[in-house]
């Protein structure tokens, strides 16, 4: 299991740097499924769950959520029959930080793979 999911989101503010490129493939090491994507010029974690069924995916979408509200940091979350996208970065900075990755690691922690 990652040392990310042992960690704690930081409050972020406007000014706070993005993750540097090396950051990123260090991090990324930690988190090896999930893709960085760009949408409106700003870099997201990404990564699709599946499941075998809807109440699968319900289930984990709702302990995603769960945990996004313990540490106050959200992602976009898309919901549908055997699967789950869950899309991580921070808003006040559009783009990657810390957190980010932290989260990631944390749904991954998350994940059941159905059986």
């Amino acid at each position: 299991m990652s040392e990310l999911t042992q960690q704690h989101c930081q409050a972020c503010r406007k000014d706070a740097p993005k993750v540097t490129e090396a950051d990123k493939k260090t991090l990324l090491k930690e988190v090896p499924d999930w893709a960085i994507d760009e949408i409106d010029g700003e870099e997201q974690l990404l990564k699709v769950f599946r499941f075998k069924n809807f109440t699968g995916a319900l289930a984990f979408t709702n302990k995603v959520g769960e945990l996004a509200d313990s540490e106050d940091h959200h992602p976009a979350i898309l919901l549908e029959y055997g699967k789950v996208t869950v899309r991580w970065w921070t808003h006040a900075i559009g783009g990657l930080h810390q957190n980010d990755f932290i989260m990631a690691a944390k749904t991954d922690a998350a994940y059941t793979e159905p059986k």
